[in-house]
């Protein structure tokens, strides 16, 4: 079953006197339980899909829906909600508070929600606990490694429980042992927990650990290697 259906996209970017075609009629079909990278030189288009996908961004023309709903059908308080459900987001630069430790930033998508404390708190340990820095919830994120802030980015992205997660290259800044951790958990999480992954990243360390993989190029979808939906778990 679709999670995510990409068709005919197009997206052009004004600059200057001329305008860039950054996706050019792209088609994508992204299943429940697909562990997916998307690949490519930089300047291909990986992250504009992503935006699209993650609703932070609408087609120029096309068609991107969601769990079944067009986006270019909803105003932004639809747009907040669909994102809110359905979607955690993985930033490359992690994007946590530094002044809130674990446990806060973990959260903070929950009081956006209006949860009541006593849930909260369950879902918020829980999320913790999925990604081992159970020990580090009183933590500040100056006191974390590169790797334990990735986790607590993890840790919020699936704290709403989201059927998606998506990430802009989530091994970038890692090193390898780090890197190879996080692969692991992803893998573990897709696995066991049924969460769809969607990915950008240039990581050979990461490319070598996923089979569907979907390279872009000039805004294109120039190469597609995906398993079977019969092989899907």
């Amino acid at each position: 079953m679709a999670i995510v259906q990409v068709r005919a996209v197009t997206k052009v970017y004004p600059l200057g006197d001329t305008t860039v075609n950054a996706l050019d009629g792209v088609d994508l079909t992204v299943r429940a339980g697909d562990f997916l990278a998307l690949t490519g030189p930089s300047g291909s288009g990986k992250s504009t899909l992503l935006n699209l996908i993650c609703c932070l961004d609408l087609p120029t023309s096309g068609d991107v829906c969601i769990d079944g709903v067009r986006t270019t059908d909803l105003g932004e308080a639809a747009l907040d909600q669909l994102r809110s459900r359905t979607i955690g987001m993985i930033f490359q630069s992690f994007n946590l508070i530094p002044v809130l430790n674990v446990q806060e930033n973990v959260a903070l998508p929950l009081h956006l929600h209006g949860m009541a404390a006593s849930e909260r708190r369950e879902r918020v340990a829980e999320a913790i606990a999925a990604v081992g820095l159970t020990p580090f919830a009183s933590s500040l994120p100056e006191r974390l490694s590169g790797g334990q802030r990735q986790r607590v980015a993890i840790a919020r992205a699936l704290v709403t429980a989201p059927r998606l997660i998506l990430a802009d290259e989530p091994t970038a800044s890692l090193d390898s042992a780090n890197a190879f951790a996080l692969i692991e958990l992803m893998q573990s999480l897709n696995r066991d927990h049924g969460v769809t992954f969607l990915f950008s990243t240039h990581d050979d360390r990461l490319l070598r650990n996923v089979r569907d993989i979907v390279r872009l190029r000039d805004g294109r979808i120039e190469t597609a290697r995906r398993m079977p939906e019969t092989e899907l778990a």
